[in-house]
């Protein structure tokens, strides 16, 4: 009976030291659980507070603009197709100018490492598809004059950007009216030679917009009209329209062409186009008295 009694003490006895090495090791597993919570959080602030001490909670800072696009009122002749993007504008390489013409093609070389808002630009609305089925609508004895989608000289996107890469003044102007506005300082004539491409633009400061005039024979014009590439084929193809002729309808010189002349696309591409094709020279300083009447000019989109 004795010995029975001692059995069952010695098993309740091993029982309680069972249930306590269990307890024990579940509160020694609780304190190691809350102890790892307590490091993660830690670790987390710390985080937290190194983050927050280089900015890393702050705003990212705004890219500087590389372009400046001023938005025009909405009137007669303006075409909206929003605006090119003025952050991350390219400015090296070359790009391809393709023109399909009724009379042929012609290509040219854009540089925007010179001209990069110009040719950011002229990518952005050639994109937008904004000179197809459009028409030139002047033509003198050496420039043809494009971009207009109003056929007016006045027409263009609902946006205007500053003169970048004009050329350096060659010779003094020989006639207000074909240099500057009278409050800006006088510009002088340059050459542009045949194979120019350039931008035309109002009296108006920072008016350039979407004209464009392509350069068939050398001619001075004011040194005040952005250069943005290189015609490298389709010259021949300027000269006939030139040789065509106009109607004189053009007060600031030229006029309409004889020839319709319809832009059916104008593609912009980041690929280098062939070789420029030689360029006929021809005499400057015979094209000089005939270049203040003949400048590329419009009312408001295109300098007179």
């Amino acid at each position: 009976m004795a010995s029975s009694k001692s059995r069952q003490r010695a098993l309740a006895r091993a029982k309680t030291e069972r249930q306590i090495a269990r307890r024990a090791a579940a509160a020694r597993r609780r304190r190691q659980w809350q102890a790892g919570i307590g490091t993660a959080v830690v670790l987390a602030l710390l985080v937290v507070v190194v983050v927050w001490k280089t900015g890393g909670f702050s705003p990212a800072p705004a890219k500087a603009e590389d372009c400046a696009y001023t938005s025009v009122d909405a009137g007669s002749g303006v075409t909206d197709v929003g605006k090119p993007p003025t952050t991350d504008v390219v400015k090296n390489g070359v790009k391809t100018m393709t023109i399909a013409l009724g009379q042929g093609t012609v290509t040219a070389k854009l540089d925007p490492s010179k001209a990069p808002c110009t040719v950011n630009s002229f990518t952005y609305l050639a994109g937008k598809k904004f000179f197809d089925n459009t028409t030139c609508h002047r033509l003198t004895d050496a420039i043809l004059q494009c971009g207009d989608p109003s056929q007016t000289g006045s027409g263009g996107p609902a946006y205007r950007f500053p003169n970048e890469n004009v050329p350096s003044p060659t010779a003094p102007s020989s006639d207000p009216s074909a240099s500057a506005p009278a409050d800006a300082p006088a510009t002088g004539n340059a050459l542009y030679p045949a194979g120019t491409l350039a931008m035309a633009h109002s009296s108006q400061p920072d008016s350039n917009s979407s004209q464009f005039f392509l350069v068939f024979k050398d001619v001075q014009y004011p040194a005040d009209y952005t250069v943005f590439g290189t015609i490298t084929g389709g010259l021949d193809v300027l000269q006939k329209i030139g040789a065509a002729g106009n109607d004189g309808s053009n007060q600031a010189g030229g006029g309409k062409p004889n020839q319709e002349v319809k832009i059916s696309s104008l593609t912009v591409t980041d690929t280098a186009p062939p070789q420029a094709e030689p360029v006929p020279t021809t005499s400057a300083s015979a094209d000089a008295s005939a270049s203040a009447s003949s400048a590329p000019s419009a009312s408001s989109s295109s300098k007179s």
